[in-house]
């Protein structure tokens, strides 16, 4: 679709433009409370089950962070320093995303990216979803259909880990330029002006 690859390198490359003092000003912030790299960098799964590297702020510990992504972030979670917190809950921690969008790896909108052998319900999401493999069919995005609906978090809870899968495969049955933008505009709200993320 080449309209949403063309939104994609136009937005991200405008947004990285635009808030270059603000990332900039975050990592010199990340680097000075924690020892450790202002970036986090995890591998994902994404456009034809094909691993790539997301990038990060770091929010967490060096010494204590899962860079596997099994151990999955809780609320009020002891391995999150007291800048990661902000991060988080403002869902800034993402931004360094958009140069993974300049790449090609990722999507402004879509499925977000799972790590390998990510868990729900307690099994492997392709176990306890036979369809799950085909929200690898588009491109992962920062934001999603899901997101947007407030299904985020952790996945311990099969019925809502099962829900995000079809809230991913509603959305790509439906995709749209117009709806990426729907998309974007709940995720700004619900995410940086109510915080939803720890």
């Amino acid at each position: 679709m080449w309209g949403k690859r063309a939104v994609d390198i136009g937005l991200s490359a405008a947004a990285l433009l635009v808030l270059s003092p603000v990332l900039l000003g975050v990592a010199a912030a990340v680097r000075l409370t924690s020892p450790g790299p202002s970036l986090f960098r995890q591998q994902r799964i994404g456009l034809g089950n094909r691993p790539f590297e997301v990038l990060k702020f770091r929010t967490m510990r060096t010494d204590c962070a899962d860079p596997t992504g099994v151990a999955q972030t809780r609320a009020g979670d002891p391995r999150i320093t007291p800048i990661g917190r902000l991060l988080r809950k403002t869902s800034i921690d993402e931004l360094p995303q958009l140069i993974n969008v300049l790449r090609g790896e990722m999507s402004l909108v879509g499925p977000r990216p799972h790590v390998p052998g990510m868990l729900a319900g307690g099994v492997r999401y392709e176990e306890l979803v036979p369809y799950y493999e085909h929200r690898h069919s588009v491109r992962p995005g920062i934001t999603g259909w899901a997101q947007a609906n407030g299904l985020r978090g952790p996945t311990d809870d099969a019925d809502r880990a099962i829900a995000r899968v079809d809230h991913d495969l509603a959305y790509i049955q439906n995709m749209s330029v117009s709806l990426d933008f729907w998309i974007m505009f709940l995720t700004v709200w619900r995410e940086f002006f109510t915080g939803s993320g720890f």
